[in-house]
């Protein structure tokens, strides 16, 4: 859903489209289990692939807002350093609203996520990824790479000496040879075994397949790793008003 000009405040919630395209997600989405330091975003974001017999593929991602100083919010530790890849992530609406009063009145939901964006955010941070025919595609170690490079490219273009995210095209960073073994990660309280990358300097990455054709894949910036617990938990349904 996207806005030109002003957003009027009777403008529709997105999350009420959100709950209608996650409605055809076949399995579950997993995210991070709660934990203080982080707060889970209304808003996740989805793709899909479609052929003539229906959806061949979909993906549901969990963002997150991150707290630094979870017992006082107040504390300025929390507050986010507002960048050029952040601002290439949002929408041209949301951008000119940041800190910039309004002429317009606004709508209550607009006024939520102008608010979140002043704290630091774990973008895709956990990816749930379904396929309905086992491919290439869905291959393990290339959907947990697929996912880290998706989160440098967008993330991190300042530290990787990138320019503008519409003319400067992303080498990929990582391949299949960064991935390596590692012990189990804990998934509602049961251990499955996982897949890892552990050697670039910007992003930790983790992954683990929950059966044919669904993968978990988590990317987490190595400057968070301290704030958040790796451990997984399967969502509820989402159910909006």
């Amino acid at each position: 859903m996207r806005f030109v000009g002003f957003v009027p405040q009777d403008a529709p919630d997105p999350r009420v489209e959100q709950a209608e395209r996650l409605a055809a997600m076949p399995v579950a989405v997993v995210g991070l289990v709660p934990q203080a330091s982080l707060e889970e975003s209304p808003l996740l974001n989805s793709q899909s692939s479609s052929g003539s017999d229906g959806t061949t593929q979909m993906s549901v991602s969990v963002n997150y807002t991150l707290w630094r100083n979870p017992a006082d919010r107040s504390d300025p530790v929390n507050l986010a350093e507002i960048d050029e890849a952040l601002l290439q992530t949002i929408d041209d609406a949301k951008r000119e609203a940041l800190g910039a009063p309004s002429p317009h009145p606004r709508p209550a939901w607009m006024l939520e996520q102008i608010e979140q964006m002043r704290y630091p955010s774990i973008w895709e941070a956990v990816r749930t990824d379904w396929h309905r025919e086992p491919s290439e595609l869905s291959e393990p170690r290339r959907l947990l790479v697929e996912h880290a490079n998706y989160v440098l490219m967008n993330r991190f273009r300042r530290e990787l000496g990138l320019g503008d995210i519409t003319t400067d095209r992303f080498q990929e960073r990582l391949t299949v040879r960064a991935v390596n073994e590692r012990g189990p990660v804990l998934l509602d309280g049961a251990e499955v075994p996982a897949i890892e990358i552990d050697t670039d300097p910007f992003v930790y990455a983790v992954g683990f397949e929950l059966a044919q054709g669904v993968m978990v894949t988590a990317v987490i910036p190595r400057d968070d790793l301290e704030y958040v617990t790796l451990e997984f938990a399967t969502r509820g349904p989402d159910v909006f008003g």
